[in-house]
């Protein structure tokens, strides 16, 4: 009878109908009084959203002892947001001695006192080292179920750690779920998702999880070890795409070929976020698409998505999107990340602050909104609230340089370069491959006088962007920068050659006409300079500089020549000649209508027009 109804019941959990599952339940457990049919009704109203009636039957003075009904305990707590009641069913330490290592060999060791205190201990090494003991043993001897519950339940501790904006111990208590536990990814997707550890720190605790922990089922012919490859493969893939990226790249092809992933959804992800972090936009927006293709709300895309839009200037796809999701998905955070990103791309400033201030509202903790909040302000010039918005996403972000690097780049607008090097240099600690940031670090540089290391840096920002194969037009700003830093440094044959190449790349601006028109007059080559002068004034007739560089310039070529020297004076002599010429010929009575004279003033190309004509 009772093998019946629990068929019964499980029939009804797997097709969603949890009233007919509470139902039969509640009789079962009427009939048994058994502890896992009470777990069993208690989980079912937890899918069901019924947290108060899941607690009253966990609570039991019996049962709450049990790892499975701690955690559907506190679980419940959570979904609540009675954060603090979690703690209190979990308690605020990890259990320790269940971690392991990556050798079986290497046991953890727990120091014993025996009763001594610490300064008795202190009085030397060798003692204390007799006296620490293996207690790795304990976790042979505790069930593997209960072992794995155990590491949920550290990672629900980060969960409220989090909420009391404790990160550091919220870190902590995921990297203990992972090490207990290597296949509890949801404490894996915490540390990465909310990018808690830099990236150095994601590749040693990488190497310090046991992978041999996973114990695949034998019946269906699993092999350990290509398990443990296959899942140490797939939590490379989640690592900052900053560092060591050939074993990132060679993750993904053992991924893309070996196990025919190439095209699901997170394998292109990360594809995507390695090409966006070396500057790759275009090719990381089309698979991005491609993954929304196949999953239209996939909100862990979503925010890489938005950015490369936002990059791009594609400002249709933009609206489109947000629309869409203020359609279908009104409560989501990313969703509203995505109408301000909209607003902010179309310079509507208010509006775009509104909007992510709401999906920052909606979750606290979501750093994009953050950021993006930031931008608002240091788009109108607001440095001190950009400042502290940045701050507050640099302390929920804190394994990711970008709000560092953010903060940086406002206060060298506050000209506080003390404290924007200090920023800037905490942000290359944490990523040294980054472009843009070392682009910042010569703009610092530059201001503070050096210009020996602006010109390092800048070329240095170049380089990497070369060997990242990133388009050319990525690294304007830098080669604009570099120009500017050998102009200043009095390199103006280099320089010049930066001024001509930013041009070529399509920087077309007034401001950088009037650099090259000034690097010309540096190098005596006063024609070249009007010319790039008067380019520069075609584009902002009003600019100022162009506008004085170009007087300066026709005062040097005042009394001169256009083309001065020997070449204009042989030129003169031709045009005497040949004048000479048409007064002695046939045609001279026209010519001498015409009145033509040799005069030291002539327009040349006017002339010349005038002598192609038939006599």
């Amino acid at each position: 009878m009772e093998t019946w109804m629990r068929a019964w019941r499980d029939e009804a959990v797997q097709k969603h109908q949890y009233q007919s599952a509470i139902y039969v339940g509640d009789k079962l457990l009427a009939l048994t009084n058994s502890n896992e049919d009470v777990l069993a009704l208690a989980r079912i109203h937890f899918e069901n959203t019924t947290y108060t009636r899941a607690l009253s039957l966990v609570t039991r003075a019996d049962l709450v002892q049990r790892a499975p009904a701690r955690y559907l305990a506190a679980h419940c707590h959570i979904k609540q947001n009675r954060h603090e009641d979690a703690l209190g069913i979990l308690g605020e330490k990890n259990p320790a001695h269940l971690i392991t290592t990556t050798n079986s060999a290497r046991r953890k060791l727990q120091a014993v006192t025996n009763g001594l205190t610490s300064k008795q201990h202190g009085k030397g090494k060798a003692s204390s080292r007799l006296e620490r003991v293996d207690r790795s043993e304990e976790r042979e001897y505790a069930d593997r179920s209960d072992v794995k519950y155990e590491a949920a339940m550290c990672h629900l501790r980060g969960l409220c750690f989090a909420k009391r904006n404790a990160f550091d111990r919220a870190k902590e208590c995921y990297k203990d779920a992972v090490r207990i536990d290597v296949q509890c990814f949801e404490a894996l997707d915490q540390l990465m998702k909310n990018a808690l550890m830099s990236p150095g720190e994601e590749w040693d605790f990488l190497e310090s999880l046991n992978f041999d922990t996973i114990h695949p089922d034998v019946g269906e012919g699993g092999d350990a070890q290509e398990a443990a490859d296959f899942v140490r493969n797939l939590y490379i893939t989640r690592l900052s795409k900053y560092s060591r990226t050939e074993d990132f790249t060679n993750a993904l092809d053992t991924l893309s070929t070996h196990y025919r992933l190439s095209q699901n959804p997170d394998i292109l992800l990360a594809k995507a976020d390695l090409l966006s972090s070396t500057s790759q936009f275009e090719a990381a927006l089309i698979l991005t698409s491609s993954v929304l293709d196949q999953d239209p709300y996939n909100f862990a895309c979503l925010p890489l998505h938005l950015a490369l839009l936002y990059q791009l200037h594609h400002t249709t796809a933009l609206f489109a999107l947000s629309h869409d999701l203020a359609d279908t998905h009104p409560l989501e955070p990313c969703t509203w990340l995505a109408v301000g990103t909209y607003y902010l791309s179309t310079s509507r400033i208010p509006e775009a602050r509104s909007y992510f201030s709401k999906a920052s509202l909606m979750d606290p903790h979501f750093g994009p909104a953050w950021i993006g909040f930031a931008h608002t302000f240091a788009a109108e010039g607001e440095s001190d609230q950009a400042i502290a918005a940045y701050s507050t996403a640099a302390r929920l972000f804190q394994g990711t340089h970008l709000p560092r690097l953010f903060l940086g780049m406002q206060q060298i607008q506050l000209d506080n370069l003390a404290i924007a090097r200090e920023y800037l240099t905490s942000a290359y600690d944490m990523c040294k491959t980054d472009p843009l940031l070392i682009n910042e670090l010569g703009v610092c540089a530059y201001k503070e006088g050096d210009l020996e290391s602006a010109i390092r840096s800048f070329d240095l920002a170049l380089k990497i962007a070369d060997d990242n194969e990133a388009p050319p037009q990525q690294s304007r700003e830098a080669r604009l920068n570099l120009a500017h830093a050998l102009r200043k440094s009095g390199r103006f044959a280099e320089a010049l050659e930066q001024f001509d190449e930013v041009i070529r790349l399509g920087l077309r601006d007034a401001s950088v006409f009037a650099a090259k028109g000034l690097v010309l007059l540096e190098l005596e080559q006063a024609f070249e300079a009007i010319v790039a002068l008067h380019e520069g004034l075609a584009i902002s007739p009003q600019d100022p500089l162009a506008s004085e560089l170009l007087a300066k310039a026709l005062g040097l070529l005042e009394g001169e020549g256009v083309l001065g020297g020997a070449d204009e004076e042989a030129i003169d002599v031709g045009v005497r000649n040949r004048v000479q010429e048409l007064r002695k010929g046939v045609g001279g009575g026209r010519a001498r209508r015409r009145g033509l004279r040799h005069s030291d003033g002539m327009d040349v190309d006017g002339a010349a027009d005038r002598l192609r004509r038939p006599p």
